[in-house]
């Protein structure tokens, strides 16, 4: 049976990466649902965001969903103090790229574009190993100015300088590299396809993870 699983997103840029990563999974359908003025309020730090996505994600689930997959980092940061019970799993991007950096044995450096998304993400990191018995060895650092360039559509630019950044940190470092944003995926791909080198990032394990949790 063909099952329907909602993404929430804070932009739409993000809707190709799903698409991508589910383009030969023929039993589930893909609906997206996307809130820009969401991630404008996070920047703010309006009260009752929270609130705010709770009903979003409420809303989703009325729609007939089987599961829901939430893509954007603030969001789910913003509901990690919250309570929210729906009849259908709540997904969270990051778990199986935790999972990934979990079983990871050399140190390793996570990069972002966008600052806001850091602190959420690393807690949840942290969070995440302990609650598994994991020990890593992570860094997070940010690449200055260029989660603009992608808010404006200038993709180009923004690919061009997480390449550079991936060499930079390949150069100079004998550590993983992690890419902890789908924005960053195009690059990363790019990147490897370039170098001997390997960069973790949120979709390589993301469909195997949500198919054990629809199916299951």
């Amino acid at each position: 049976m063909r099952k329907r699983l909602g993404c929430l997103h804070a932009h739409h840029s993000n809707i190709e990466y799903i698409e991508y990563a589910f383009q030969n999974i023929e039993n589930v359908e893909l609906v997206h649902f996307v809130d820009p003025g969401l991630i404008q309020q996070v920047s703010k730090g309006t009260d009752g965001l929270a609130f705010e996505v709770k009903e979003q994600l409420k809303w989703m689930e009325r729609c007939d969903m089987d599961a829901i997959l939430i893509t954007c980092t603030n969001y789910i940061a913003v509901l990690e103090e919250e309570l929210l019970e729906l009849s259908i799993p709540i997904i969270k991007i990051d778990e199986p790229y935790f999972e990934t950096i979990c079983e990871e044995k050399q140190p390793q450096t996570i990069l972002f574009t966008n600052p806001e998304t850091v602190e959420g993400t690393m807690n949840r990191l942290q969070q995440y190993a302990e609650q598994h018995g994991k020990s890593i060895d992570v860094v997070a650092k940010v690449i200055d100015n260029t989660f603009e360039l992608i808010m404006q559509g200038k993709k180009e630019a923004y690919n061009n300088a997480i390449i550079q950044t991936f060499h930079d940190i390949a150069r100079e470092q004998r550590r993983r590299i992690s890419a902890a944003q789908l924005s960053m995926v195009d690059a990363a791909q790019q990147f490897e396809k370039e170098s001997a080198s390997t960069i973790t990032h949120p979709l390589k394990s993301l469909v195997k993870f949500v198919m054990r949790l629809i199916e299951g």
